[in-house]
């Protein structure tokens, strides 16, 4: 243990602790922009500066270590002016309209110009001009960016794909796409972990909340709205709510004050993708020489875009299975309309998403599977979900829990553990089991699939036949186990993988919290949701039984794959339209 001594108290932390670590150990709060923990140690923004007894320059807290004997001073006078100095100067550099800036009241530059009292800037402004095309679902505004380079770093080190770079010197320094091309060119997957990591508003996804009050105020537009899983373990983060009281009966009532004709929980075609997915997953096995192995998930439309543009050749090993969004979009204009006797055309059909990429995946030509139009007219995300309840000036904590509207709000905890990391093996499992031997598992047989590894493999037996798995989440970890599979160093049978670090709770669309990383603590929920829940077999959800019985016909039927089943060869990119 090192001992040293923090604005005059005493401290004792590990050997290779960092001054800003000590003092966080020690409730003291040092304020800063870039560091990012294991990722972003760079000392870049200044700002988490502090002075050392006997030294006359100042210090970064985020990469200078603690030494014994050591005396800091986080908030001197000598810190505070030098400190306020770089904050204005990282201000006369930024766009500060923060009434019109969607992270207002959620920006970390914002809070510490206010805490340092920084009322006006001295400098001249030389905010970058902005080009960029809004009609991309990631939305960057060079006018707000600080320079930070947490962006870079992320897309680098977690998700290893390298969209964004730093060119130029001085005060034209700039961050950009790398390699000086359009957005569209760049491979990016629109997992918007480079989003829910910047600090400030220079990243964002794309608005689409003035379309959806449109559509809610249209009279000829019937809504239909479904929320993905994910979104239920964190919507109340957007508005203040404990966890406990963000019930999905609250979320459910605000969304019929709003006006949704119809509200329906995204579990019904998550049920109905693991009959697809796994019903295809034993026609394979079954069949294995006349398959690509292993099979891959196709539910993450973030894994899909980076299977197209750095893994082509690996497209068949994909379920064809769509999305349950696109599910839930497709049987909305067909058998759900039919079913409650409404007009497939008057349907303006809308998912709430934890996900950057599902505003993508609506709009792929191909996902129009009915004569209606897209499948999915609109996509929020849940940080858009969360502004409009503020926009209509609805006190969740004062709704009434109420029910998703009958038969297609039925889901199971299955479907609901679809948005953790290894919740769509583990619940294709389950039922990959029943259909094997007509005979339900232990619903917690397969739990080794769970947890926040980056990559996890087991191995399970059914009927005496093994079959390997494993799961990744966090593009970065997907492409150390694509390598490991193509270089014969791994062999699986079947492989989920997760665009986000976590899976779907720790998606680019969830609301942010600067510093903090709550996949883990999101995916708990879901799991918990999971035990307490009647049914947690995807095969037992009555209204997925209902659907093939009226509907459907049977998993892989002709109309369930029109329906319910996509080629990924033909899906377009931006930049192949």
């Amino acid at each position: 243990m090192v001992k040293l001594t923090i604005d005059g108290q005493k401290v004792a932390v590990k050997e290779g602790t960092t001054i800003l670590e000590a003092a966080k150990e020690a409730g003291i709060d040092i304020p800063h922009l870039c560091f990012l923990k294991g990722i972003n140690e760079i000392g870049a923004c200044r700002v988490c500066i502090v002075e050392l007894k006997g030294m006359n320059k100042l210090v970064t807290a985020c990469n200078n270590m603690v030494e014994s004997g050591m005396e800091v001073f986080t908030n001197s006078a000598k810190v505070r002016s030098t400190r306020k100095t770089n904050v204005e100067l990282i201000l006369s550099d930024h766009d500060c309209k923060c009434a019109t800036c969607m992270r207002s009241g959620n920006c970390s530059l914002q809070t510490i110009a206010n805490d340092l009292g920084i009322l006006s800037v001295p400098y001249r402004p030389i905010a970058e001009k902005n080009r960029w095309d809004k009609s991309f679902p990631l939305i960057r505004d060079a006018s707000k960016c600080i320079k930070c380079m947490r962006c870079i770093q992320i897309c680098d080190k977690v998700q290893n794909l390298n969209v964004w770079n730093v060119s130029g010197s001085g005060y034209r320094t700039t961050v950009g796409v790398s390699e000086n091309r359009k957005i569209e060119d760049a491979s990016c997957s629109l997992c918007g972990q480079c989003i829910t990591h910047c600090p400030v508003g220079a990243l964002r996804e794309r608005d689409d909340t003035d379309k959806m009050f449109a559509a809610l105020a249209d009279p000829d537009k019937i809504t239909v709205v479904q929320v993905a899983p994910a979104v239920r373990a964190a919507w109340g983060e957007g508005i203040g709510l404990f966890k406990e009281e963000a019930t999905m009966g609250r979320l459910v009532s605000a969304l019929r004050r709003m006006g949704f004709d119809y509200i329906f929980d995204t579990t019904y075609s998550a049920d109905l993708t693991i009959m697809e997915e796994g019903s295809e997953f034993l026609e394979r096995f079954k069949n294995k020489k006349q398959y690509k192995w292993p099979m891959f998930t196709s539910c993450c439309p973030g894994w899909v875009r980076f299977a197209k543009t750095q893994y082509p050749d690996m497209l068949p090993n994909l379920s064809t299975a769509k999305s349950p969004q696109q599910m839930f979009g497709a049987m909305t204009k067909t058998y759900i309309a039919q079913t409650l006797g409404i007009a497939p055309e008057k349907i303006f059909s809308v998912s709430i998403m934890p996900c950057l990429s599902k505003k993508f995946e609506a709009g792929v030509p191909v996902m129009a599977s009915t004569q209606y139009g897209q499948d999915v007219d609109l996509v929020l995300t849940t940080r858009e979900i969360d502004r409009m309840i503020r926009a209509d000036h609805i006190r969740a904590e004062d709704l009434k829990d109420e029910p998703f509207d009958d038969t297609f709000g039925t889901g199971t905890g299955a479907g609901v553990i679809f948005g953790a990391t290894g919740g769509v093996m583990e619940a294709a499992l389950r039922s990959a089991y029943y259909l094997l031997t007509k005979k339900n598992p232990d619903p917690d047989s397969f739990r080794r699939v769970r947890g926040m590894d980056g990559w996890k493999e087991a191995s399970f037996e059914i009927e005496g036949v093994p079959v390997r798995v494993a799961v990744a989440s966090g593009l970065g970890n997907a492409r150390k186990l694509m390598d490991a599979i193509l270089s014969g160093s791994v062999a699986y049978d079947f492989v989920e993988i997760m665009a986000c670090p976590g899976g779907c709770a720790g998606g680019g669309g969830q609301p942010i919290h600067d510093g903090e990383e709550r996949a883990e603590d999101r995916g708990t929920v879901l799991y918990g949701l999971d035990r307490s829940s009647e049914c947690r077999f995807s095969h037992e959800n009555p209204a997925v039984r209902r659907t093939y019985e009226e509907f459907l016909s049977e998993p892989l039927s002709k109309r369930a794959h029109s329906l319910l089943h996509t080629d990924f060869t033909q899906w377009t990119l931006e930049n192949e339209r």
